[in-house]
């Protein structure tokens, strides 16, 4: 038979096969997040029931939590239901979400004298309420019985009094920064393009970012556009001999699957050379990175001061 999850303004209903004890039950182990903003979600369960292995775990995603992406699990299998969301979401780069995860539902064997932690990624919209707390029941299924985690506080009530509370956590305004830049090219997340400003008459400037490969297969990012450059070349500073070096890397720079690069200040970097006007602090520059495999994707660059070891700020 299956759950559905029961919702309303007071408590929840939990039907409860095998009594579990109310001091350990599955929690988030990080539970204040900001709204507008990436959030890692990681689900603590404690015991089985009543000496029974837990079997499957399901968290029910509330309306307001988009892009969601449960974690691989080592011995276990991970599935989803996906459906609408009550409304469009603005996510990533422009782009709009209509539906998405509504469940995910990890099946596997858990012993009930071990704990574990079941993972997923989800951005947090900014429609939901800062101040309060948000809600994900969970349904715990044993090899002998079950036990739903699904009780919801009522206003001014006690969460810790219920029974079955369902695992929450507490929203937190979206930060006066915005978010963090990223943008997304098949399986490469690129995030936080940006460039220090330049002194008068300075021919070159030099950008940075980060660089994440989600896929099965290595690539190279190979250079890029600027407007404001005749050519983009990707540049390593290197110390051989205690001397300090920068050199061209004439075939790119390779992204191993799974690997996260960082071009920052000192290390591998983007060079903006035939530099035809000077970058200004708090400028906004858009260009393009231009990667073996996978293309071109369009970014922009934010100027940061004269000297800066990092951006300072972010953009969406």
């Amino acid at each position: 038979m299956r759950l559905q999850p029961i919702w309303g303004a007071g408590v929840c209903a939990a039907v409860v096969l095998i009594p579990l004890p109310s001091v350990a039950h599955p929690s988030f182990l990080v539970r204040e997040a900001r709204i507008g903003a990436p959030y890692r979600a990681a689900v603590a369960v404690p015991h089985g029931c009543e000496g029974s292995a837990t079997v499957k775990v399901r968290v029910v995603i509330p309306e307001g939590v988009i892009g969601v992406k449960p974690m691989p699990k080592p011995g276990w299998a991970v599935s989803t239901v996906r459906g609408p969301y009550a409304r469009s979401y603005s996510f990533y780069h422009g782009e709009m979400l209509s539906e998405g995860v509504k469940e995910v539902i990890w099946s596997g064997k858990l012993g009930d004298a071990f704990f574990d932690e079941f993972v997923f990624a989800a951005f947090l919209t900014d429609t939901l309420p800062a101040g309060q707390m948000l809600f994900f029941p969970t349904y715990q299924q044993c090899e002998k019985g079950e036990a739903l985690w699904t009780q919801v506080p009522s206003p001014g009530e006690d969460a810790h009094k219920l029974a079955m509370p369902a695992p929450g956590i507490r929203l937190l305004p979206a930060s006066e920064k915005t978010v963090t830049a990223s943008y997304r090219i098949g399986k490469l997340v690129v995030e936080s393009p940006w460039a220090r400003a330049t002194p008068g008459g300075a021919q070159v400037a030099a950008g940075y970012l980060k660089i994440t490969n989600t896929g099965a297969e290595p690539d190279r990012l190979i250079g890029g556009t600027f407007p404001l450059a005749d050519a983009v070349e990707v540049h390593e500073v290197a110390t051989s001999d205690g001397v300090m070096k920068m050199r061209r890397l004439e075939h790119g720079l390779e992204i191993r699957p799974g690997e996260t690069m960082e071009l920052k200040p000192g290390g591998y970097h983007l060079m903006f050379t035939g530099l035809r006007e000077g970058l200004r602090d708090g400028q906004t520059v858009k260009g393009g990175l231009a990667f073996e495999k996978s293309g071109t994707v369009e970014v922009e660059f934010q100027i940061a001061p004269i000297g800066a070891q990092s951006s300072g700020h972010s953009h969406h």
